[in-house]
């Protein structure tokens, strides 16, 4: 048993004193007259307080009890603070009326706080309390089309929005059993990825390359063609530069895709803490419109900079640190992150919420700690490589080192019927390009496959500013893997791809037509499709 103070504005009697420590189970009590308290009273038992004080209005104060404690160090955003025994992992403290911190660390002695958002005020002897709430981001239709940070405070300068309610940054990723099978494509609009390296609606792939290759591009194309595919889009920015950001906010405003769009950003200037709580933020809000039965897409730009960020937290806090300085649950991190993205079955509302987490390589190396760590919780990788970006092929995909697990399931038939040898074409030219480089007579079956391939990486080529929709794609597609630019110049693949689709565009759109509502390239289709892309190449290449 301990002691307690009572802090009252008036003397309580000393039946009522007497009734009060019969409540608190305490050995001994205390009043202290308090001018400050506007009416009822605070028991003050160790470092914990029960609040019981009546405001003017005669309502009592909701918090009832509460644990306090004082700041005993603070530096770089983290600080320790002794007391608090009644603090919670990941609950959110008070610090006096300086700002709010994040409790990240238990320890007998001291606890680790996180502090959100600025810390330049705060100082060792400032006292923290209890606020029993876990951190949570404002979600709400209304967020669409806005810039947020990780807190929900609007960036772009426009006026608060009314949320609709709160979402938690973490909660349990939904189990099995209310999960279905990947199944209905997501279009990015890239053909080499729609053709080769399919994405789901519900789906995690991760996008990895060394710098400056056309990561964010990939995010930023796919983010642009969504604007007709009746998907919600989050981009988290973590760790970027403010003026990239600017410049990508920029971008999606021009081509009218910031009205299905939410950007949550965490810039390099921004505090570690930040950057840490951003994915988690994106995710929350992309789970909002997941629980609502609707299709989400969350791209974290980039993870590789959340890790930084976590470690730089985890060593303030005195964690043991692992592999390449990085705390030991920085696996968890990233798992407990990615897993909450899924597809629901019907039962469960069937929304999606799908995760494109970028990371970002040194040197091509993928058996880093952390782009290991990625690939493994994720269902497959798109590998961007510096090589091939320099060389003039965007986006610079390597074919061999990129997968998706999920496959063909989440391919309309028309692609999949198109697309089935475009993979193992380009497949055999990059070995038999290898070879050629060393062979000084090649047989015709060799110079065939090395002419096919080089017209089929040209026709891949393909701006951030040009995704395709589906059906022109399929169009594309099939003249390449059928041999129609085996004769058409290197240079001019490009001209005559721009020129079939018009083509088709003017002549044959019932072919478009068809593929989008059937999804499927029927033999009759298919014969159509034939006699149209000939009629082009008469047209565009005369003999």
């Amino acid at each position: 048993m301990s002691d307690a103070l009572i802090r009252s504005r008036i003397k309580i009697n000393p039946k009522e004193l007497s009734e009060i420590k019969k409540h608190l189970g305490v050995k001994s009590i205390k009043n202290r007259i308090d001018g400050s308290i506007p009416g009822g009273f605070l028991a003050e038992v160790g470092d914990k307080i029960y609040d019981f004080t009546v405001h003017i209005d005669q309502s009592v104060n909701p918090q009832k009890a509460y644990s306090v404690g004082k700041i005993v160090l603070i530096g770089d955003g983290v600080a320790e603070a002794d007391g608090l025994s009644e603090a919670m992992l990941g609950e959110i403290v008070e610090i006096e009326n300086k700002g709010r911190g994040l409790v990240l660390n238990l320890s007998p002695k001291s606890l680790g706080i996180v502090i959100l958002g600025d810390y330049s005020q705060i100082k060792p002897g400032d006292s923290v309390k209890t606020t029993g709430r876990i951190l949570s981001v404002p979600v709400g239709k209304e967020v669409l089309s806005r810039v947020i940070d990780p807190l929900g405070q609007p960036l772009d300068g426009k006026e608060d929005f009314r949320p609709e309610k709160y979402n938690p940054l973490e909660i349990i990723a939904p189990g099995v059993m209310a999960r279905q099978s990947v199944s209905v494509p997501l279009q990015t609009g890239i053909k080499a990825i729609d053709g080769m390296i399919p994405i789901g609606r519900g789906q995690r792939e991760l996008i990895i390359g060394d710098r400056q290759t056309g990561k964010s591009s990939i995010a930023l194309s796919t983010i642009i063609n969504q604007k007709h595919e009746n998907m919600i889009c989050v981009y988290v920015a973590i760790g970027q530069k403010r003026s990239n950001i600017a410049q990508f906010i920029a971008i999606l405003e021009k081509f009218g895709a910031m009205s299905h769009t939410v950007v949550v950003a965490a810039s390099a200037s921004d505090s570690p803490a930040m950057q840490y709580l951003a994915p988690y933020a994106g995710c929350a809000i992309g789970e909002y419109f997941l629980q609502k039965g609707k299709d989400a897409l969350v791209i974290y730009d980039d993870l590789s900079k959340h890790s930084w960020a976590y470690r730089q937290i985890s060593l303030l806090l005195r964690r043991p640190s692992g592999r390449e300085a990085y705390p030991g649950d920085i696996f968890y991190a990233h798992s407990r992150l990615l897993e909450r993205s899924c597809r629901l079955n019907q039962k469960s509302g069937g929304g999606s919420l799908t995760a494109l987490p970028i990371i970002e390589t040194q040197a091509g190396d993928l058996s880093a700690y952390i782009p290991t760590n990625v690939i493994s919780i994720t269902d497959g990788q798109i590998y961007l490589e510096s090589d091939l970006f320099n060389s003039g092929q965007k986006p610079a995909i390597n074919v061999g080192n990129s997968v998706s697990r999920v496959g063909g399931s989440a391919q309309i038939k028309a692609i999949k019927q198109v697309a089935g040898r475009l993979r193992l074409d380009l497949a055999q030219y990059r070995e038999l390009q290898a070879f050629a480089q060393f062979a000084s007579d090649l047989d015709d079956r060799t110079k065939k496959d090395l002419n096919r391939g080089s017209k089929l990486t040209e026709l891949l080529k393909q701006g951030w500013d040009e995704p395709m929709p589906v059906e022109r794609q399929v169009v594309s597609i099939w003249a390449g893997t059928n041999g129609i630019l085996d004769d058409i110049d290197l240079l001019k693949i490009k001209n005559f791809e721009n020129h079939l689709l018009d083509y088709v565009d003017r002549h044959n759109p019932e072919i478009f037509k068809k593929i989008v509502s059937d999804k499927v390239l029927s033999p009759e289709t298919a014969e159509k499709l034939a006699k149209a892309v000939r009629d082009a190449k008469q047209v565009f290449n005369p003999k």
